[in-house]
């Protein structure tokens, strides 16, 4: 069985550590900033937050330096604050609350140590879509579950590490809705645009692991000769079971030259 590399392990602590590039000074300001411009009457929701525009201060902590660099502990330790705020959850639609319920449990700001594998499935994509087609020969998936005995659950530096057995290195995780999952899967691969049966055989087996958790997330990425001459980019759609140990991750090339 192969473990996810060293490699891998090394690239998400740098990308969800990095003690040098951490600038909650600066986040949580922007963030409450956000926050305070989405209840404004003026805002697309008035006083009322939506989910786009909790999503977009959450964001605050994600790209704080212009890039992606992860959720620290002060920033944790005031989404905390604002998790256990009643009139701040109250000012929120139902699902710009989910989002940042969603966000707040994969952003736990740990770096657990783990060993498991992320295996390729027997069966090609398109016998588990159930069709043919451009997104089927775009796709590679792998998945795996987390031991008990490891005493760790799928967070944002998990899946990070996880999707390092692919071999790009992903961006951020975040939490995506199914209405989103299947614009995604519908959008333009390397091999042109997917058919509706893939899409929906596609859509059915991702959310299989998901459908009583809800827990349903997606990066992108890009490399240079990362198993493909030249640049390739793409997408990643992680289904997490309701233990958070089970992960199943679908990977779509939309790139390549």
């Amino acid at each position: 069985m192969k473990t996810l590399s060293m490699k891998s392990l090394v690239g998400a602590l740098m990308l969800l550590s990095a003690p040098a590039f951490a600038t909650s000074n600066t986040s949580i300001p922007a963030f409450e900033a956000a926050v305070t411009a989405a209840k404004s009457a003026s805002s697309p929701g008035g006083t009322t937050i939506l989910r786009s525009e909790i999503r977009n201060a959450l964001n605050a902590f994600l790209y704080d330096t212009g890039g992606a660099t992860g959720v620290d502990s002060a920033e944790r330790a005031h989404l905390t604050t604002r998790l256990s705020d009643t009139q701040f959850q109250q000012s929120m639609t139902g699902t710009a609350a989910k989002y940042f319920a969603d966000f707040y449990e994969l952003n736990d700001a740990t770096t657990p140590s783990s060993q498991w594998a992320m295996n390729p499935v027997a069966q090609t994509p398109a016998s588990l879509y159930g069709a043919t087609g451009p997104l089927a020969s775009s796709s590679s998936i792998r998945e795996g579950v987390i031991p008990t005995s490891q005493n760790v659950v799928a967070n944002q530096f998990i899946l990070g590490e996880a999707f390092g057995s692919f071999g790009p290195q992903a961006g951020i995780f975040e939490p995506i809705t199914v209405k989103e999952l299947i614009a995604l899967l519908s959008g333009h691969t390397v091999s042109g645009t997917p058919t509706v049966d893939e899409v929906e055989g596609a859509l059915a087996y991702i959310t299989q692991i998901s459908r009583n958790s809800n827990r349903l997330y997606y990066s992108t990425w890009s490399c240079s000769g990362c198993g493909a001459p030249g640049y390739t980019a793409g997408y990643v759609v992680a289904a997490v079971s309701t233990d958070r140990r089970f992960v199943r991750m679908v990977n779509v090339m939309t790139d390549s030259d």
